[in-house]
């Protein structure tokens, strides 16, 4: 499941803290993407990092809350929901 290292941090440094850092990240990520679209900025290594951080960030957020198998349910089943609206776009939108 989750990644030792991960786990560590987030025994080492507390539940609260890492949650608060998980907001910090996606706050970080959605900065270099507004940067990006709004003022045409060529930032994708910037979007990379803060994309990695995220991702390490929601790893150990799964983890503290003990959520990894029903955010993958979820995941799976809202994938199935995108895959049903693209195919009613299709559909209307065939030429």
């Amino acid at each position: 499941m989750i990644n030792p290292v991960l786990k560590r941090a987030l025994q080492t440094w507390g539940e609260q803290p890492q949650m608060l850092m998980v907001v910090e990240e996606m706050s970080e990520l959605m900065k270099e993407i507004l940067k990006n679209i709004s003022r045409k900025k060529d930032n994708i290594d910037a979007i990379i990092e803060e994309t990695a951080d995220v991702e390490i960030m929601l790893e150990q957020l799964k983890e503290n809350y003990n959520i990894w198998s029903k955010v993958e349910n979820y995941k799976a089943n809202k994938i199935k929901l995108l895959e049903k609206r693209l195919d009613e776009w299709d559909a209307t939108h065939a030429a």
